[in-house]
Order: structure tokens, then sequence, then C-alpha cells
């Protein structure tokens, strides 16, 4: 197995008897790979996640099965985490080609409706809720008709729609179907307690935390629902982490732990700015700083400031439902300041 800094190296890599990770390139993205889970169990060939409809995410998928004896048209079933296109839509191309049925949370299916839609235009909520939010000049920016421009061929509704609790029953062991929303209001992760192992997808991730309800259709408290699911997880008894982005960890409980902290100094942080004066969710974005690193919010590329301006209205809404903040429209902009502030 690679270094854990070298996680992305193309190839496959057995993490557990049975299981395998294979890391599938991702396009001008930071991430730069997606892992995908093949499970082996007995004859039957099973994948967590697909990777994104690429040439080159297609072929190192191939030559990873085939070390393993298998082609691409042995696979049985695609048990997908949820509908983000580097984790959804090479199932989609594979399926039209072998017909392997594709399975996925419920909870998706608002997201997905939304993806199949020819006439809905790419980033239309994000865009709606920039403008509500203070950051009309990124709206703006993101308007642009190129931008906007949707390919809808990658995207098609899914064959199974899995419920919270559901049991996947392979020859020789069970993975259980745990309903994680946050990330996306349909996310799922995937528990086989025998192997003490959890697929986690974007739910918990081992260096970076995942973006809070980018999705089409978007639930009305994401940070809410993220947190609480990840204090189910919490609550379960500690796996073996097997991300979908990141190398594989001993311990979903340690870093659960590390993304709850985060996300408590980040809403005392959000709240510190508040306490200066009234501000919209584009204003307290600005003065917080981003990533690891502590980069300033000028310094993220337009993606990455439309992502870190849509987070902060995610902490913003979630102080309004503890009770620690206020919110009020002017000109059809919320605005927040902390509950007692004169």
């Amino acid at each position: 197995m690679p270094h854990a800094d070298d996680w992305t190296k193309p190839g496959i890599f057995e993490v557990a008897p049975g299981v395998h990770r294979i890391p599938l390139p991702l396009p001008n993205d930071a991430l730069r790979s997606v892992n995908v889970y093949a499970i082996v169990d007995a004859e039957t060939l099973v994948l967590i996640d697909s990777g994104w409809a690429l040439q080159n995410a297609r072929e190192g998928l191939e030559q990873a099965l085939g070390s393993l004896g298998c082609g691409l048209g042995d696979v049985r079933d695609f048990f997908v985490t949820h509908a983000h296109r580097d984790h959804y839509t090479q199932a989609v191309a594979l399926r039209r080609i072998f017909g392997t049925p594709i399975s996925i949370g419920h909870a998706e299916e608002p997201s997905l409706r939304a993806q199949v839609d020819p006439v809905r235009r790419r980033l239309s909520s994000q865009i709606a809720l920039l403008n509500l939010h203070g950051a009309s000049d990124l709206a703006q920016q993101l308007s642009d008709p190129r931008l906007l421009a949707r390919d809808t061929s990658m995207w098609e509704m899914p064959d199974v729609w899995f419920d919270n609790g559901h049991e996947i029953r392979l020859p020789t062991r069970t993975l259980r179907v745990v309903h994680t929303p946050g990330h996306t209001q349909g996310h799922v992760v995937y528990l086989d307690e025998s192997a003490g192992l959890m697929f986690s997808g974007d739910h918990v991730l081992p260096h970076i935390t995942p973006s809070i309800g980018f999705e089409p259709s978007p639930e009305v408290l994401p940070l809410g629902s993220y947190l609480d699911s990840l204090r189910l997880v919490r609550s379960l008894p500690d796996l073996k982490l097997l991300p979908a982005h990141g190398p594989v960890g001993p311990s979903v409980h340690q870093r659960t732990d590390e993304i709850l902290v985060h996300h408590d100094e980040r809403l005392i942080d959000s709240l510190a700015i508040l306490r200066e004066g009234f501000r919209t969710a584009s204003e307290v974005a600005r003065e917080l700083t981003w990533t690891s690193r502590g980069r300033p919010f000028s310094s993220l590329d337009r993606q990455n400031q439309m992502l870190a301006v849509l987070e902060t209205a995610a902490h913003l809404d979630l102080l309004v439902e503890q009770g620690r903040t206020s919110c009020a429209m002017v000109g059809g902009v919320r605005q927040f300041e902390p509950v007692g502030a004169e």
C-alpha cells in the first residue's frame, strides 16, 4: 500500500480481506482522485461508488479489476454513497453497456430529479442562495451562460432506493445502510460491522471537511443535519475508516471528533465576527480564513468562494436555530447579529 501522502497513486490496494481500494482520477479537481472500493465475496463483485464518467477513470477501473481476474461486466451492483458526479456518473455509463444496477439513498431523489431535468440551469440553487446571502457579485460571475450550461447525458435515475437501515446481503457478509445527511441530504454510509469497516463516502474524510449542502436541491438546515449525522456515527462502534477521498484510517471515531471540534470552532468564530455588528454570510465568509492553511477568502478561486459563502451561511443558519443569533431581511438579503446585541 502506498504512503498515506500518496493515496492518489493509481492501482488497486487491499485494505481488508476481500476489500480493495481503487483510486480513480478527477479532472481539474483539488481532490485529485476518488476512492472506489471493490468487494469480492465468493463469486460476487460489488463496488462502493463508481467514479466520474471519464475515459481515463474507466480505463483505470478496468485495469484494477483486471488484476482481480474480473472485468467491468462482472460487477454485480453499484452501491453509491451520494449523487455527486465523481461518485455516481461512471455507474450510469457502465449500466448503459452492462446493465449493472445502481442503488443509492432514497433522500437523493430530489437532487437526482433536478439533475435529469433538461430545463434546469446549472448552479441555479446556489446562485439564488448567493444573492440571498449578500454575494451578488459572485452570483453574477457564476451566471455566465457558458457556466450554466448543463450536460444531462451523464445523469439517470437509479434502480434501487435505499432506506435507512437496509441490509445488503452478500454471500458471506452483510452491509448495513446508514443515512448520514449533511454533505448531501441523501448521503449514506455502508457498514460492514463484522469486518470492522465503514465505507464513509464524503461524510467522514481524513484530511478535509466536506462541503455542506452543495447539491441541486439543498435542504434548509444542512449543517444541523451534518452534525447530527456525525454524532450518530460517533454513537456506533468504532470502525476502520474507508473514505472516498484520502487514505484509509484506523478510527472513524477519532476523525469524527476532530470534525465536530472544527465546526464548533467555526460557529464560535462566526459569532465573534457578528459581535461587530450586522453581517451577511458573504461578509462573514470574507473575514474568516479557509483551508487548513488559513488562506484568505480573496485567494480562493470562484468555485471555492461560492462554497465558502454557502458554508458560512449554513453555520449562521444553525446559530439562528440554536437561538444564538437573529436574522433579518434587508433589501432581499439576509443579515445576522447575535441575540442580545445592542
